[in-house]
């Protein structure tokens, strides 16, 4: 009877190896489909279709995967909605910069000016260079008109005389009406950078204003 006990004891663990061996792959074969996931997305035609795996033609416009029981798991974006959301990203960083840029402003104005007093005085100061230079183009412009009438009467004469006209009389002419329009292109564009530091000093009043309260 103890040769029989003997004999039974490696038939009794084969079974039971093979027992535990045939419920793990039970168990595996039945956790593999619940945890594979599927993919859903919609052709050129409308019509909705589902797969294990998302053919690469969609995978640019975009498409949902899902559990085996329903359950969107993760949505995959489509390329204009990548780049509709890289356009946001970039307006927001514009959007940061420009308020990063302006506190900036705000606190070199608070700390350049205690009055609005002192302001109208910094714009008087910039406008005074303008002035000066328009001053000194504007006197000889004056200069250079004058100039230009004697040159045209002598030219007139001349011609009036059925004489020509001779070239270093021609040139000083040309160089008159040359210089005359430079100094007229430098007091229209003084005049203008007057114009903006007045706006530029007027916008910083009101700002002023605003962040002082006064």
């Amino acid at each position: 009877m103890q040769t029989d006990k003997l004999n039974c004891r490696p038939w009794q663990l084969t079974v039971q190896r093979t027992a535990f061996s045939a419920l793990t792959a039970v168990v595996l074969l039945a956790a593999g489909p619940a945890q594979a996931g599927m993919y859903r997305w919609v052709d050129g035609n409308g019509r909705v279709h589902y797969g294990d795996t998302l053919p690469p033609t969609y995978q640019k416009s975009g498409a949902a995967e899902m559990s085996k029981q329903g359950n969107i798991i993760k949505r995959t974006q489509s390329e204009a909605e990548r780049k509709a959301e890289a356009e946001h990203q970039a307006e927001q960083k514009r959007i940061q910069a420009e308020q990063q840029r302006q506190a900036q402003l705000d606190r070199a104005l608070t700390q350049t000016y205690t009055t609005e007093a002192e302001i109208d005085l910094a714009r008087d100061r910039a406008l005074e260079n303008y002035k000066l230079m328009n001053r000194g183009a504007e006197i000889r412009a004056s200069a250079v008109e004058a100039n230009l009438a004697d040159l045209r009467g002598r030219i007139a004469n001349i011609q009036k005389e059925g004489r020509k006209v001779g070239r270093n009389l021609q040139e000083q002419l040309d160089q008159a009406v040359r210089e005359s329009q430079e100094l007229q292109r430098t007091i229209q564009n003084n005049q203008a950078a007057m114009d903006q530091v007045r706006e530029k000093y007027a916008a910083d009043k009101v700002r002023f204003r605003e962040l002082t309260g006064k």
